[in-house]
């Protein structure tokens, strides 16, 4: 079987609009065609088809607003992308900057009875390695994640251009996700939710080096890693901290 015969378009199309609303964004055709890199024709055609079968309208703005349908349905799916994220990381030890990507395959084949086996296997998680909410996790017997997107912890490193800093990393956004080789850079220099960071302005950059934060006073810095990354405003903007001091 062919990756495409995976791939479900109308699953995509609702977990990037549901992934959009996360990060504040106006779910416009024009930013899906931007996220799945299709042409304006075919997500015009794809959106029609949606409105028809009755899991969005397109509102006088354009933006696209899902029915009560189409929203129970984009959670779901994005709840099966974030477990089986959670099953490629945890379990199966796939490289994390390749989990993603696998997971947008898997989203479309996993049966009601895989997920809530994983959320015994898994020990009921409540975000992905990415640090996202899983949503709709009380069907599963998890806690309470509800149906509607949550916004993202914590602000935007961009913060850090104003004011250096120490921030703690809590997300990083679908956006950058499907980036295997930025993701890869992460990893090696540390960049992942949990990690702490010493960010600075550096000329339109964001500077950042990982630091090991000390046991008793954990807003003191205890240790600074060598391996630093320059990170650009436009990928900045997608890693979502909270200061730390």
């Amino acid at each position: 079987m062919a990756v495409a015969d995976l791939i479900d378009t109308t699953e995509m199309y609702l977990r990037t609009i549901y992934e959009l609303m996360e990060e504040g964004i106006a779910p416009l055709r024009a930013r899906i065609a931007e996220r799945l890199d299709h042409s304006g024709p075919t997500v015009s055609q794809t959106v029609a088809r949606m409105e028809r079968d009755g899991l969005l309208h397109v509102a006088p703005d354009r933006r696209l607003e899902l029915t009560e349908e189409g929203l129970k349905a984009a959670a779901t799916v994005m709840r099966k992308h974030r477990l089986a994220e959670r099953l490629l990381s945890d379990v199966i030890g796939l490289d994390w900057p390749f989990v993603h990507e696998e997971a947008c395959r898997w989203e479309h084949v996993m049966s009601d009875q895989v997920e809530a086996r994983l959320m015994v296997l898994l020990d009921s998680p409540s975000n992905s390695p990415f640090g996202n909410q899983i949503p709709l996790l009380e069907e599963l017997g998890g806690p309470a994640t509800g149906l509607d997107p949550q916004p993202y912890q914590g602000e935007p490193l961009t913060v850090a251009l104003e004011q250096a800093g120490t921030f703690e990393v809590k997300v990083l956004t679908e956006a950058i996700q499907t980036d295997p080789e930025l993701l890869t850079q992460f990893a090696a220099a540390g960049i992942q939710p949990g990690a702490t960071l010493v960010a600075e302005p550096a000329d339109g950059y964001v500077a950042v080096r990982t630091v090991e934060r000390g046991p008793e006073l954990p807003g003191e810095i205890e240790d600074i890693s060598e391996l630093g990354l320059e990170i650009s405003e436009d990928t900045a903007v997608h890693v979502r901290v909270v200061r730390v001091r």
